[in-house]
């Protein structure tokens, strides 16, 4: 039919249309109601082929083991797979490593100048109950026609995006926003596997995805449900956590195992079922993984207020890794410390990536696991285990920290090298131990940001700027953090948008400059920005916190904060001029107000509490609304 006219993603419906001269085009999408593909052929009759990945167990290949930039498929080693072709219906079937097969299957009928389709992959392991074959999958759903079901798949993506959005002067920031808030959608979707480094996108060009396509525990997957909280997608962070969830057996078999401890550590590598796989020893077996991971179960209650989730989910899994913790390490001169150390990626994968004195990173970890343990148990009326997390917390030693440039990898050893990985700053972002607010803490953070700074950008990745890009909101400094989140948007992603890790504009960056494509700097990104328009960290809502200067004209639509309050708000010409809070959750909360003098609007369910010094305290019962409009004074 010769080269296309047009190729185009439309991200509202989540639907890929090609058209070519003479009429003929074709449409499909990834049905966001069922766990299938569906296309449509307008003005031609073309039957699909399923082309067989190039799988083989060829010898000769063995000595490739490149991980950054893929592997080739035939390393795999896996038998020749079938196809097995029907009239208007092909099955693949292919064995896998271990207990693994899957089949894939397309079916499809054909009218005059007109084919509809559906596909579909079956994953079935020997060890689980039988799943529904792919073939008699796609054979039911052929039976509802293509434009049916496509409105429901329509229908799925236009309430998903009504559940928040932004609008900011700045183009691209706000293009790049809406494109990760459409990869999260596709990527992260009830009862299906959550966010790998490439999750749904993952084989290319007959290569295995870089790094294996794994969960990547020591920031990959903890940065790439950032995002999902603040832009109000907890159906889909609940993603993460249920997987967690449902591996929390194996979990603790790993942890006795491994550790030989009770409770539960995760590996910092891991399979689609939770299992080890190899990496770098100091990430790979990292003591502290299930900590980090751990922040997941918090923010899904804190901006859920979920009771069930909380006495379910959330406190049994902070029981489970401070009871490991507690286990795991010892009291020496008071203080409680891990045998041995790390902090993520310094040192790379050598012997010296080991400290015998506790880093900052674990320091950091292990009490914000303790004391959140601590304040969840306190919110069950769990008294004496709250007393008893609280105590080991006391314990833990306090964060290093040089009186000129903050906070230190670990004792006698500075931040002095650029790197891609902040695992120092944990404290800061995202665990938020230390608080901008307290000027002691503000100190340590301004230091730490200005050694930061002076070392430069040499040796970061794309996710390093979109985190930094959180740093500097958590800051106030807009300006910094829109800066540095244009430098990844610009530079360190492709034309389609996803992260790429090296600098791709070659514009002095980093001196990072490869491709290897992961996800967890997009949606790190995403976080970022949402971060200098909505924070509720401190304890209280904070509005507009961090703009930068020249954006005068600013407005967001239903960002959630801990506490369960949806906020929406607008800024015109510089300044604030009205935002409203819903609550989805009985509950108190404390307002920092964006102007001097405001009138209250449409107060339902909802109770002043005191007013004083540019703050207002509410109380809300469920559904409860209040708007703030600009007094002008």
């Amino acid at each position: 039919m010769g080269k296309p006219l047009s190729i185009e993603l439309d991200i509202a419906s989540a639907m890929c249309s090609i058209k070519w001269k003479e009429g003929i085009s074709f449409l499909i999408c990834i049905d966001a109601t069922q766990n299938m593909g569906r296309f449509t052929w307008k003005g031609a009759s073309i039957p699909p082929i399923l082309i067989p990945p190039a799988y083989s167990s060829d010898p000769t290949l063995q000595s490739n083991d490149q991980v950054v930039d893929g592997q080739d498929l035939r390393r795999l080693g896996y038998p020749k797979g079938k196809v097995n072709r029907k009239r208007n219906l092909q099955i693949y079937t292919q064995k896998c490593w271990g207990p693994l097969n899957y089949r894939a299957a397309v079916a499809w009928k054909m009218a005059e100048a007109n084919t509809e389709g559906t596909f579909t992959i079956s994953a079935h392991y020997s060890d689980e109950p039988k799943a529904p074959k792919a073939e008699k999958s796609v054979i039911h759903a052929l039976k509802e026609g293509f434009d049916q079901a496509v409105a429901a798949h329509k229908q799925w993506w236009r309430s998903y995006w009504g559940q928040s959005s932004i609008s900011i002067p700045d183009k691209q920031l706000e293009k790049q926003w809406y494109l990760e808030q459409y990869k999260f959608g596709s990527a992260s979707r009830k009862g299906c596997p959550p966010i790998s480094l490439q999750a749904v996108w993952t084989a290319d060009n007959g290569k295995l995805p870089p790094w294996k396509g794994d969960f990547h525990n020591d920031l990959n997957t903890q940065l790439s449900y950032w995002s999902s909280y603040s832009s109000n997608h907890l159906e889909e962070a609940a993603v993460f956590t249920d997987w967690l969830w449902k591996n929390k057996p194996y979990f603790e078999q790993y942890t006795k195992r491994v550790f030989g401890t009770d409770g539960i550590n995760v590996p910092g590598v891991s399979t689609l079922r939770g299992r080890e796989m190899g990496g770098w020893h100091m990430y790979a077996m990292s003591p502290t993984v299930s900590c980090w991971i751990s922040q997941h179960f918090y923010l899904q209650w804190r901006y859920s207020m979920d009771k069930e989730f909380l006495e379910q989910k959330a406190y049994p899994w902070f029981k489970g890794v401070a009871t490991y913790l507690e286990q795991v390490t010892t009291l020496k001169d008071g203080q409680r410390v891990l045998p041995m150390s790390s902090s993520p990626e310094t040192n790379d994968g050598g012997i010296n990536a080991w400290f015998l004195e506790m880093t900052n990173f674990d320091r950091a970890l292990i009490y914000y696991a303790f004391t959140k343990s601590a304040e969840l148990a306190k919110e069950l009326g769990l008294e004496n285990e709250s007393k008893h997390w609280l105590e080991l917390a006391a314990e833990v030693p306090p964060l290093v920290v040089d009186p000129q440039e903050g906070l230190m990898v670990a004792p006698e050893f500075p931040y002095h090298d650029s790197h891609r990985h902040f695992s120092h700053l944990m404290a800061m972002h995202p665990l938020g131990i230390l608080d901008f607010n307290n000027e002691q803490d503000r100190t340590i953070m301004l230091n730490s940001l200005s050694n930061l700074e002076l070392r430069g950008t040499d040796w970061w990745c794309g996710y390093s700027f979109s985190w930094l890009g959180n740093i500097y909101a958590r800051m106030g400094m807009g300006d910094k953090a829109a800066d540095v989140l244009n430098i990844f948007s610009r530079c360190f992603c492709s034309p389609n948008s996803f992260h790429l890790n090296g600098d791709q504009c070659k514009a002095g960056h980093s001196q990072m400059t490869y491709r290897p494509f992961t996800l967890e700097g997009n949606f790190a990104f995403a976080a970022g920005l949402q971060e200098m328009l909505l924070q509720s960290h401190a304890g209280f809502i904070d509005i507009f916190p961090a703009l930068p200067g020249f954006w005068k004209d600013v407005s967001f639509e239903n960002l959630r904060t801990e506490g369960a309050f949806l906020v929406s708000a607008s800024r015109k010409n510089g300044m604030t001029e009205k935002f409203s809070i819903q609550s989805t959750s009985e509950g108190e909360i404390l307002v920092k107000l964006p102007f001097r003098t405001h009138v209250k609007k449409n107060m339902k369910g909802v109770t002043i509490i005191e007013e004083q010094k540019g703050f207002i305290r509410l109380q809300f019962q469920k559904g409860g609304f209040i708007e703030f409009e600009n007094g002008y004074e």
